[in-house]
């Protein structure tokens, strides 16, 4: 299949912000130690970058919408290389939260304007695959990018890591100017239209469903290491080497997404991957011990945590269907919730002393409340869809 080098640079930028995002929870007790930290609290890094994603992507969507998309995205770019590189030299705790939040800020915009684009680029009846090659970025990140720079950070020092974010910021800036087409953008479009679709009831379903149901994955991820390390025995210098499994699950689950949304329909592919998350996330809390296991399901729901990115983002842009950008902005803000609460709500049975498998049992119950949410939307949609079609039917009707 010949690629697109069109998507080329969405999927680049996607690889910088995978990597500054995921690379974290690899390098947890490495970053506590040097910070004079305790595990849960270096996890608030987690949450201050995610903080950084929910505030940002409204407002630079925002600002922004009335500009060339090419210009927006290579502006985004030029914020999170700068924030990152400060990042490698930020001297305590303190001024590291205070810069990885400023580091998330153009996160949840430069996905929500390439959400857009690459849905522009698609042929029709491609979107949801469009869409998938452009968060193959932040698979690919996970499958080498994270797992070599975890590797990097275990060996040398962590400070590499933001480095390493940092120069693959100059290559997203690179192809952005040479291959990302120029797309109009509509300067009649104001900041008071775009958030009108906060008025629907889907919007808010979509919303909710990613941010609680998706956390559950969340409390999973952000304490990988010590949950392999600590409970499934693996020595911790082949963390490395369960990154890059949970990295391929991804990228699995990332095309596997698209492609059952194109064939299905979102709305279906939705339930089926909350039933899926709940289910594994269980299998994470029961059998962690047993580490042949554990790191098969370190496979699965690294395929379920990026599987979701394509249906869910087709979902909300139904919701909201002249509020694209917005909209997509608003969904990274989601994803970003869901990555805060899962790593604030799976750290508080750590702080009451329990196991590192407990956070899972937590991620259960926030799949299962958005698993119900799921559901909510899916009656709704096909009530809509009903009432649309005896409305069609009964204009046939009259006009006979």
């Amino acid at each position: 299949m010949k690629i697109d080098k069109r998507i080329i640079p969405l999927a680049v930028g996607g690889l910088g912000i995978g990597t500054t995002e995921f690379t974290i929870m690899g390098l947890l007790p490495d970053m506590a130690r040097s910070l004079g930290i305790s595990i849960p609290e270096a996890g608030h890094l987690i949450s201050a970058y995610a903080f950084g994603v929910v505030v940002g992507a409204p407002l630079l969507i925002g600002y922004s919408v009335k500009f060339p998309p090419k210009k927006v995205l290579i502006a985004l770019m030029i914020i999170f290389t700068i924030f990152n590189a400060l990042s490698a030299v930020a001297p305590d705790y303190t001024t590291m939260m205070i810069i990885r939040f400023l580091s998330g800020l153009p996160h949840g915009a430069f996905f929500g304007v390439g959400t857009v684009v690459a849905t522009r680029m698609a042929a029709k009846g491609k979107e949801a695959f469009y869409i998938s090659l452009m968060f193959t970025g932040l698979t690919i990140a996970n499958l080498a990018m994270v797992p070599l720079v975890t590797y990097i950070g275990h060996t040398f020092h962590w400070r590499w890591y933001f480095a390493i974010v940092s120069v693959i910021g100059l290559l997203a800036l690179l192809f952005l100017k040479l291959w990302l087409p120029v797309l109009e953008t509509n300067q009649d479009t104001r900041f008071t239209e775009e958030i009108k679709f906060l008025k629907r009831k889907q919007a808010w379903l979509v919303l909710m469903i990613t941010a609680i149901g998706f956390g559950g994955l969340f409390t999973w991820f952000s304490y990988i290491t010590p949950l392999m390390t600590i409970v499934s025995g693996i020595e911790e210098s082949r963390m490395a080497y369960v990154m890059i499994l949970a990295g391929a699950g991804m990228v699995v689950g990332n095309l596997v997404g698209g492609y059952l949304s194109d064939r299905l329909n979102p709305e279906k592919t939705c339930v089926l991957l909350m039933t899926l998350m709940m289910v594994s996330l269980a299998g994470v809390f029961f059998f962690s011990e047993y580490t042949v296991v554990s790191l098969v399901l370190t496979f699965i729901c690294g395929a379920l945590s990026m599987s979701v990115a394509a249906p869910i983002n087709i979902m909300m842009m139904k919701a909201a269907p002249k509020s694209e950008m917005m909209a997509a902005a608003f969904m990274q803000a989601a994803f970003n919730c869901a990555n805060a609460m899962g790593a604030f709500l799976g750290g508080i049975p750590l702080q009451k002393g329990y196991a590192y498998n407990y956070p899972s049992l937590v991620g259960v119950g926030m799949t299962l409340i958005g698993l119900v949410i799921a559901f909510r939307y899916k009656q709704l949609y096909a009530s809509q869809k009903l009432n649309k079609g005896e409305l069609a039917a009964g204009c046939v009707s009259c006009d006979q």
